[in-house]
Formats: structure tokens, sequence, C-alpha cells
């Protein structure tokens, strides 16, 4: 599967705007000419799995309320669901990073 790399960029300025609040100013439309402030990865992984972390945490504390009866069974279900959609994300992209980095040992040096 071939990827554009204008599209790739693209992709990576959209999931910027969603996850990091105030970057809208800073992403300009892609344009491979023009070079674009953008977060560095590190800061986009940082935050995205603080956001892992937070839903899957919700999803804890939202299964113990229903424990005790003080949660609604939609808002435990709803969290429970949201975290098993993190969990399987986070694994995905675990493996890919894993395959790439393998990928990276293969190459000739």
């Amino acid at each position: 599967m071939a990827i554009n790399f204008s599209e790739a960029i693209s992709a990576y300025a959209n999931a910027a705007k969603r996850i990091i609040p105030g970057q809208d100013q800073v992403i300009k439309s892609p344009s491979i000419a023009a070079p674009m402030e953008m977060p560095a990865f590190s800061d986009f992984v940082g935050v995205s799995a603080e956001k892992a972390m937070d839903t899957l945490k919700r999803g804890e504390k939202v299964s113990a309320a229903a424990v005790v009866g003080k949660a609604d069974l939609n808002d435990v279900v709803a969290a429970m669901t949201n975290a098993e959609l993190t969990l399987q994300a986070v694994v995905s992209i675990r493996d890919r990073v894993i395959s790439a980095y393998q990928e990276i040992l293969r190459m000739p040096m």
C-alpha cells in the first residue's frame, strides 16, 4: 500500500489539531514546499499516551462506582467500550512500532 507523503502530513496535522489544544493557529495547510511548525513527535506521543491512560483510568473508576451502585449502566458500558477501544489502539500502535523497528534492523548498513 503506497502512502502519499502530503496525505500523511495532512493526517498528522489533523490529528495534532484534535489532540493538542491551541495548535489550530500554528498548523497551516500542508505543503511540501513550505515547512510547517508542528509539535515535536515526542510531544504528540506523550499527549496521546496521557489521553489513553486517562481513558483507561476513567473506565476503572466508572466500573468501581458501578460495583458500589453509584453509576448508571449506560455510563459503565460507554466507559468500558472506550477503554477497550483505546487499549486495542495502543496495542496496535505498539505492534506497528515494533514491526517498523524490526524492519529498520533488517536494513543493510
